[in-house]
């Protein structure tokens, strides 16, 4: 399977990131999937063979929480996995994803919007390789690749009845993020 990078040039040129992050060849699997009896089990039982991601991020819930939770990701779906109790939290098809949400600046944050429910709100290291995965991923179900949206502020639907903003801006050291309820 050829693997495509994130396009990080033309409408996309002022995005600052890690070198790094766009030439390595990703090994995608940090978890050992097929070694993890509990994550193993869950895409038996949903009947997926094929991982092109895993890896532990930390979600944001409505209320602003942050959660461990395990991010796998199949040739058909996204899995949520509660790392602590070994529960699937959440299966989003590969097809119902709309757009990925990403700031311009070198943060963590990434938001996977899904217009049939709500989005999710996630913080990873590897967010860069997350969207090539997905991107590669979503060719072999869909006609149609979800939009990679690069802004420093984006809006998201924290639950069905609550939209989120988050401001990325240029601090002393980093980044400052603000999550704010519209």
């Amino acid at each position: 399977m050829s693997r495509r990078r994130l396009q990080i040039d033309g409408e996309n040129e002022d995005k600052r990131t890690r070198a790094a992050s766009v030439v390595i060849d990703y090994r995608s699997d940090y978890l050992s999937v097929p070694s993890t009896p509990y994550l193993f089990n869950i895409l038996q039982k949903q009947g997926d063979k094929k991982v092109f991601f895993a890896d532990r991020v930390l979600k944001f819930t409505s209320s602003g929480k942050m959660k461990r939770r395990i991010l796998l990701m199949t040739d058909f779906a996204i899995y949520i996995v509660d790392p602590e109790t070994g529960a699937l939290k959440r299966r989003i098809s590969l097809a119902a994803v709309e757009k990925i949400c990403l700031s311009k600046l070198n943060d963590n944050f990434f938001a996977i919007v899904i217009p049939t429910e709500y989005d999710i709100l996630l913080a990873s290291t590897r967010k860069t390789e997350f969207v090539n995965m997905l991107l590669e991923g979503t060719k072999s179900t869909s006609d149609d690749e979800p939009e990679v949206f690069f802004s420093n502020s984006f809006e998201y639907n924290a639950a069905a009845d609550l939209v989120k903003e988050i401001i990325f801006e240029e601090a002393e050291g980093g980044v400052r993020t603000r999550i704010l309820r519209k």
